[in-house]
C-alpha cells in the first residue's frame, strides 16, 4: 500500500538525523512527512543531479517552467557543476542557485520537492531509492535501472512511499509516437504480429591508457557502486554507455524509448515477451565491451514477435519503430516522419501530430502529476518492465543462447546463469 503524503516541507525531526546520514553511504527508512498535493498555481522546487549532456538539455526545459525554481544543481565534475549553476542562475537574473558535489546534500534539504537524475545508468536505482526515501518526487533518466533486480526495487520502493516517478521516456509525450502507438492499438493493422525497435550499431574504443584524474573530477563518487577501474576520460561522461559496468549499450540506451513504445503498441506495459533469442558481434579488444552488431527477437506468448534491430532498413530513415498487423503497418522515426501501409491510416494524422519534441510535454506531465498526484506517464512500473525487455536481451547476447523468462515471477525458466545475471554486486559501501 502507497504511504500517504501530506507536505514535505514540514518533514519532522530532520536536522540530526539527515545530518548524520549525509556521512554514510545510504539513508536509513524513518518516518517522513509527504506531500498530498498542491494546488495548480502553487511553484515547485526542484534539485538537478547528474549534468553532462542529457542532463543540461533536461535541465534548460524544466528552467523553461514557471511553476517551478531550480534551487540546487549536483555533480562530480566541477566544470559540469559551474556551467549548470550558470545556466541557472542566468534564467533567474541572480546568483542563488545553491552548488553541491554530493547528491546526499541535496536530498537532505527541506525546501527541494523534487529531484532530476540525469547521472550515469548505474546510479539511477541508487539515486531515486535515497530520493523517495528522503520525500522527493523523480524525474530520472532512462533506463530505470542497471539490472532486473534494481529495477524491480526502484519499483517496489516507488509504490511503497506514494512517490511520483517519471522515467525520463520522452517519447511517450511526442505527438508523432503516440500517434503510431494509437494505430497500434486501433485496430486499423488488424492483428499485430511484429513490432520492430530500430537502434544503431554501437562503437568501439582502442585501449585506453590510465591517465591521472582530473582536477575537480571526483572520479570514486563517479564510480561509485561500480567495480574499480584506473580513470581514463572515455570510460566516463558521455561513453559511460557503451561499458557493461555502467550501462548496457545501445540495448538500454535506445531500446529504453523504442522497446517501451512496442510495449505500449501491443498493450502489455506491465509484462512482456516470454522467449529471447539473437546474435551479436562484440567488440574484440579495447576498451567498449557493449554489442557492436546485434539483432534480437523477443516472442510474446500470443505469437507477437518484438524484432530488434542494429540498423535501420535500408531507405528507411533514422532510428524509430515500425508496428507490423495482418491488415497493415504504422511508422514512426526520431525526425517525427510518420508513415504508413495506407490512406486511410495517413488520414487520421493531424498538424499536431507531425514532427517531434524533444523533452517540453514529458516534463510538463511530470509536474502535472506532482500536483495531483496522478500517475504520470512513464510511471516507475512501466518502465520497469520495458527495460527489462532490454537487460534480458543483453543477458541472451552475452550468454550466446535462447531465454526463456517467466514474466509473472520475473525469472529465467530452468536456467540458474541468467539468473545470476539479474543483478550484479556493488562495491562497498554503496548498496540498496
Amino acid at each position: 500500500m502507497a504511504m500517504k503524503r501530506v507536505s514535505r516541507r514540514n518533514v519532522l525531526q530532520r536536522g540530526a538525523g539527515l545530518a548524520a546520514a549525509i556521512a554514510v553511504p545510504c539513508f536509513t527508512p524513518c518516518l517522513r512527512a509527504t506531500r498530498a498535493g498542491t494546488t495548480a498555481g502553487e511553484r515547485l522546487t526542484m534539485g538537478a543531479i547528474g549534468l553532462g549532456g542529457q542532463g543540461m538539455h533536461n535541465l534548460k526545459s524544466f528552467l523553461t517552467c514557471e511553476d517551478l525554481r531550480v534551487l540546487a544543481v549536483c555533480d562530480v565534475d566541477a566544470n559540469h557543476l559551474q556551467r549548470a549553476k550558470q545556466t541557472v542562475d542566468a534564467a533567474y537574473g541572480n546568483q542563488d542557485c545553491n552548488v553541491s558535489r554530493d547528491f546526499r546534500e541535496v536530498l537532505a534539504r527541506d525546501d527541494i520537492d523534487t529531484v532530476l537524475i540525469a547521472t550515469p545508468d548505474h546510479w539511477h536505482a541508487i539515486l531515486a531509492i535515497e530520493a523517495a526515501k528522503a520525500g522527493k518526487d523523480i524525474y530520472c533518466e532512462k533506463p530505470i535501472s542497471l539490472t532486473i533486480a534494481e529495477g524491480r526495487a526502484v519499483a517496489d520502493v516507488m509504490q511503497r512511499y506514494g512517490t511520483v516517478y517519471q522515467s525520463g521516456t520522452q517519447r511517450r509525450s511526442n505527438a508523432c509516437f503516440r500517434f503510431g502507438v494509437e494505430i497500434a492499438q486501433s485496430g486499423l493493422l488488424g492483428r499485430l504480429r511484429e513490432l520492430h525497435c530500430y537502434y544503431h550499431n554501437g562503437p568501439t574504443c582502442p585501449p585506453q591508457k590510465p591517465e591521472p584524474v582530473p582536477d575537480g573530477f571526483d572520479y570514486d563518487l563517479w564510480l561509485g557502486p561500480a567495480p574499480y577501474e584506473p580513470y581514463t576520460p572515455r570510460r566516463c561522461h558521455g561513453t559511460f554507455r557503451w561499458l557493461y559496468d555502467y550501462s548496457g549499450g545501445q540495448l538500454t540506451d535506445l531500446g529504453a524509448h523504442f522497446n517501451d513504445l512496442a510495449q505500449w503498441a501491443n498493450g502489455t506495459q506491465e509484462s512482456g515477451p516470454t522467449e529471447y533469442e539473437g546474435w551479436a558481434e562484440f567488440p574484440k579488444d579495447g576498451l567498449f565491451d557493449t554489442p557492436v552488431r546485434f539483432g534480437v527477437v523477443a516472442t510474446y506468448p500470443d505469437g507477437v514477435r518484438m524484432i530488434i534491430h542494429d540498423e535501420t532498413e535500408p531507405g528507411r530513415g533514422p532510428r524509430g519503430n515500425k508496428f507490423v498487423g495482418t491488415d497493415g503497418w504504422v511508422s514512426v522515426d526520431d525526425t517525427g516522419k510518420v508513415t504508413a501501409s495506407n490512406d486511410e491510416i495517413m488520414r487520421r494524422l493531424s498538424g499536431a501530430q507531425r514532427g517531434y519534441e524533444y523533452m517540453m510535454g514529458h516534463h510538463r506531465n511530470f509536474l502535472d502529476c506532482v500536483k495531483t498526484r496522478a500517475k504520470p506517464i512513464a510511471p516507475p512500473e512501466v518502465a520497469h518492465r520495458s527495460t527489462t525487455t532490454c537487460h534480458i536481451a543483453n543477458i541472451c547476447l552475452r550468454l550466446g543462447r535462447k531465454l526463456t523468462w517467466d514474466v509473472g515471477a520475473e525469472r529465467f525458466v530452468n536456467d540458474a546463469q541468467a539468473n545470476g545475471m539479474m543483478a550484479r554486486a556493488m562495491r562497498s559501501p554503496w548498496r540498496l
